[in-house]
């Protein structure tokens, strides 16, 4: 099958969004699928405001749809809300061409934490750009909930996995652990104001408090907590023996979606300290962590958890049974009630 897929979230970006389309497009690939992609590095681009990681693409609706053309799709899925999102979609519904969306990012609390814009307003936009999709691709139940509150009914699940031949329990701690205090707290991912970073640094337990990541906020924060060990940004096997070294790891968004780095730190036996948000609290169970509106509680009871329960938790995630998913929503049949929530259960056509 021709599968074609648009984002404005690509690399050079290192975020859960990115991470999922390329494991996702690796898999799809080796089951014999052709994909292809559009995104920013494809046309001329400026940076995006306050998130200059993100390029906008400089991309009319008539570049885009020669694109799209030229690769001559059978399935074509949106995966962002920005400008070649935008392009895309209006292809679609021009050429009354079917097409699938992904919410990835809540955008109305996201714009809401830099801009003095009601999420309400956001709210509209999203309406009008998912309304139109066959599908609307979501990474947990509350997301479709929270989506069908907005009248957005046709959600689709599509999960993360984990890399599990290098998240695992087995890595050797990171070295910088080596003389640090223990228990070590770890946060991994963008360090800017939507991940809520202040209020895990802000946290009075012992041992040490360590932040993996790069991104906007990061010089406040090394300037107000100057105990914190801050290593940069970090991928492969340095990531993976950060994970695996740690105690606990602490996830203190109340915004993400989904949480990828909470799977893979509890796939490297590591148990989570988050809030009872959407999110986490779609992925954390009592054995592989805790999930307390108070995070030092969070924390103090993360630590008692059995590290072989997060590892068997973690290991329920994979690339493949997140690709399956992904297939099964391009098949445009609509969605069969299932426990806990209405999603496909059809296969991709050949």
């Amino acid at each position: 099958m021709k599968i074609l897929i648009v984002t404005d979230a690509w690399e050079p970006q290192v975020n859960g969004v990115v991470r999922t389309l390329q494991a996702t497009i690796g898999e799809l690939r080796a089951a014999g699928h052709a994909v292809g992609v559009i995104s920013p590095d494809l046309f001329r681009s400026i940076p995006c405001p306050s998130y200059p990681e993100i390029r906008l693409a400089f991309a009319g609706g008539g570049t885009v749809g020669r694109r799209i053309r030229a690769f001559g799709p059978q399935a074509i899925h949106i995966s962002t809300e920005g400008p070649l999102g935008l392009a895309a979609r209006r292809w679609c519904l021009q050429n009354g061409f079917p097409f699938t969306t992904a919410y990835h990012t809540r955008f109305p609390e996201y714009v809401a934490a830099r801009l003095p814009v009601s999420p309400a307003f956001v709210w509209r936009f999203i309406r009008w750009f998912h309304r139109p999709a066959r599908h609307i691709m979501v990474a947990t139940r509350s997301l479709a909930r929270e989506l069908g509150d907005q009248g957005l009914t046709q959600t689709m699940m599509w999960e993360r996995g984990v890399d599990h031949t290098l998240f695992r329990p087995d890595q050797a701690p990171h070295p910088a652990y080596e003389r640090l205090p223990r228990p070590i707290q770890l946060y991994v991912g963008r360090v800017a104001i939507e991940k809520n970073i202040g209020a895990f640094l802000d946290c009075d337990r012992p041992g040490t408090k360590v932040v993996v990541g790069d991104g906007p906020a990061l010089a406040d924060l090394k300037a107000r907590h100057p105990d914190v060990r801050f290593l940069g940004k970090l991928g492969g096997e340095e990531l993976a023996s950060a994970y695996s070294g740690a105690d606990v790891f602490v996830f203190p968004s109340r915004t993400d979606t989904f949480g990828l780095v909470i799977i893979e730190a509890m796939s490297c036996g590591t148990p989570v300290a988050a809030y009872p948000v959407p999110g986490p609290g779609d992925i954390v169970t009592e054995k592989a962590g805790a999930l307390d509106e108070d995070l030092d509680r969070a924390i103090d009871i993360a630590l008692t958890r059995d590290r072989a329960d997060a590892e068997a938790l973690g290991a329920r995630y994979s690339w493949k049974s997140c690709t399956a998913q992904f297939a099964k929503a391009l098949t445009f049949v609509p969605s069969e009630p299932a426990p806990g929530g209405a999603f496909g259960t059809t296969g991709l056509a050949a």
